[in-house]
């Protein structure tokens, strides 16, 4: 009788989790496409080599964690640093594919090009 029950809770588990990996599956291919609008995130930074890769790891976990759809474009500049800020923003682009690194001078551009639509 206790192996009975026992093995119908754990049939009833095992279809719980069926279920929600079901559904995590249809959220990530249905409802999570990208936008062209939403909301930019532009990280800039000079002279930061010491604090920069923590800072960028932590926003970066809070976002993808927390399934921040609505965040499409997030953005790193240096500000002409002295020194590795930089190179440091542009291997982190390398990891995560949600951030893009843009020079200074580009991405000005591209905050006028915003502006002006």
């Amino acid at each position: 009788m206790i192996n009975f029950f026992f093995s119908g809770v754990f049939w009833v588990l095992a279809m719980y989790g069926l279920i929600e990996i079901i559904k995590e599956i249809y959220y990530l291919c249905v409802c999570t496409k990208l936008k062209s609008n939403g909301i930019y995130i532009i990280v800039a930074a000079k002279d930061e080599e010491n604090k920069i890769e923590g800072f960028i790891r932590s926003l970066l976990f809070k976002i993808i964690c927390n399934n921040e759809d609505y965040i499409n474009n997030i953005i790193f500049t240096d500000l002409n640093s002295k020194d590795e800020t930089g190179k440091i923003m542009e291997n982190l682009t390398k990891e995560y594919k949600e951030v893009h690194f843009l020079k200074w001078k580009n991405c000005k551009e591209l905050i006028e090009d915003i502006e002006r639509t």
